[in-house]
């Protein structure tokens, strides 16, 4: 089934290839605009925000709460019913350093509040929080596709591997455009987008 889109295309390839043209443009965009520094930093209203811009052109659910159960593979992210009180609670939760805010990244991505698009946006949220919480960032090139979703994966039950892996992964270049580019490049690869390079488009 191909989601319903702006772009009215019907083809999932097609789709595929626009939502990561355009919503890397937007990305691009974010940045080099200073509009990533509207985001509120650790709340859902933060990631509604970076959602909706860099889906809103593709999607009419960008920046909205999903009205629909989904799942991964046999994971299944939070029920709708209880969606809205899960987003309150993670808004609250603390996050005055590493283990904190990324216990707060693994709520979020159980959350998965959006229909599309999650992960992408989710990880430029975390970032925006270890930057204003501890004046770092993940150099996502540094941490390998595989060991990054199966740990995401168990973090669900345990949070230690997501943890160590994202820790050595840490550089205090805060402010570097090279360094946020590549990372959106390695996010949406992440997800199997690795047509465009971000820099390019």
């Amino acid at each position: 089934m191909v989601l319903e889109n702006k772009l009215n295309l019907k083809d999932q390839v097609e789709l595929a290839r626009a939502e990561e043209k355009i919503s890397k443009q937007k990305a691009k965009q974010l940045f080099d605009s200073g509009d990533i520094n509207q985001a509120e930093v650790g709340t859902f209203s933060g990631l509604s925000y970076i959602h909706q811009y860099l889906f809103k052109e593709i999607y009419y659910f960008a920046g909205q709460i999903r009205d629909v159960n989904i799942a991964k593979g046999n994971f299944r992210f939070a029920p709708v019913m209880y969606l809205e009180q899960s987003l309150k609670y993670i808004n609250k939760m603390p996050q005055s350093n590493f283990d904190q805010i990324i216990e707060k990244y693994v709520e979020m991505n159980i959350a998965h509040p959006f229909r599309e698009g999650n992960g992408r946006s989710t990880r430029i949220w975390l970032d925006l929080i270890l930057k204003k919480e501890i004046q770092q960032v993940i150099d996502w090139n540094l941490v390998d596709k595989d060991d990054y979703l199966s740990s995401m994966q168990r973090s669900v039950v345990k949070d230690v591997e997501i943890k160590v892996l994202l820790k050595q992964a840490l550089t205090d270049q805060i402010n570097d455009r090279a360094l946020f580019m590549k990372g959106i490049d390695v996010s949406y690869y992440y997800e199997g987008y690795s047509e465009f390079k971000t820099d390019d488009l």
